[in-house]
């Protein structure tokens, strides 16, 4: 099979880099900067935000295989933030990185999947997909669109022998907290301790998402633990929304909490800069105090030798 990987330098891509090469696959393994990937140095330089790489990486292929029968959109980037906090910049940069990139992956292959009418996509989305906690909203709009996307493009490219597939695990320990960035630390705070406190590793999922591919399935939840969170919205709504509010409810409290300290942070440095304004300007009374005092010191010395001047003349007379 040939195959190209986004995001492979690390985390899932690399993941599924070595699970393929390890099964006799040829794959591309692209990343938006150069560096040691699982099989050495990363084979091609992909920003998945830029349309002209996406140009390069079809020529590539198509000069070093003729064709491609495997597409991996894994590259992405974490974020979130509750509605009020999360600013609109950042929706746009997550919005551009993990659904845009998608977009751009399979509108520039699809030309040639047509051609050669065959092919797998596989465009790794999130449990956010299926399932929306809150303080991740612009995550999980951007997951439910790729899950969304891939279903559309199934049903469009089927005719063409393309099939398109979801991947939806749960958190798993990844490098993926190193691009989480936003106003909400919060939000930045919980999902860290989730990802880092995870049984599921990049390895696990990377296993599961080829079984999955294997099996013909177009929705692959990896892990247990994502399996029994959608299990739940479907078989129990009621639960299901329970859960998320309860969630929320702590989310709120921890932001609020989060609010305080910075508050009480932005007050005590007030009152120090209070009180070094304050400082200061006892000491510059106390300079003021001093140049008044020497004028008296001064104004007594030359009054006195006023007096003894005229001492000295009444003498002399």
């Amino acid at each position: 099979m040939r195959a190209l990987v986004t995001g492979a330098a690390s985390g899932l891509g690399a993941a599924l880099t070595a699970a393929l090469l390890a099964r006799g696959d040829d794959v591309l393994a692209t990343d938006r900067v150069s560096g040691d990937g699982t099989d050495g140095q990363i084979d091609l330089v992909l920003d998945i935000t830029s349309e002209a790489d996406w140009d390069d990486a079809v020529r590539h292929v198509r000069e070093r295989w003729g064709g491609l029968d495997l597409l991996v959109n894994n590259a992405g980037i974490a974020g979130g933030g509750r509605v009020d906090v999360c600013t609109l910049e950042e929706w746009r940069s997550i919005i551009d990185v993990n659904l845009l990139g998608a977009v751009r992956g399979v509108r520039a292959f699809t030309p040639l999947l047509k051609e050669q009418r065959s092919g797998t996509v596989v465009n790794v989305a999130s449990l956010a997909g299926l399932v929306h906690p809150a303080g991740m909203g612009s995550y999980n709009a951007t997951k439910a669109a790729v899950v969304a996307f891939t279903e559309t493009i199934g049903h469009e490219l089927a005719s063409y022998g393309v099939t398109a597939h979801a991947v939806c695990p749960s958190y798993f320990r990844t490098n993926l907290m190193s691009s989480m960035s936003g106003s909400d630390e919060a939000v930045g705070r919980i999902v860290a301790g989730l990802v880092e406190g995870s049984p599921v590793t990049a390895e696990d999922v990377a296993a599961a998402v080829l079984a999955g591919l294997d099996a013909g399935e177009e929705l692959i939840v990896p892990d247990d633990l994502a399996r029994g969170a959608w299990q739940l919205k479907q078989q129990d709504r009621v639960a299901y929304d329970a859960v998320m509010r309860a969630q929320a409810a702590k989310l709120e409290q921890a932001g609020l909490e989060q609010a305080g300290l910075e508050q009480a942070g932005l007050e005590q440095a007030g009152l120090e800069q209070a009180g070094l304004e304050q400082a200061g300007l006892e000491q510059a009374g106390l300079e003021q105090a001093g140049l008044e005092q020497a004028g008296l010191e001064q104004a007594g010395l030359e009054q006195a030798g006023l007096e003894q001047a005229g001492l000295d003349e009444a003498g002399r007379g």
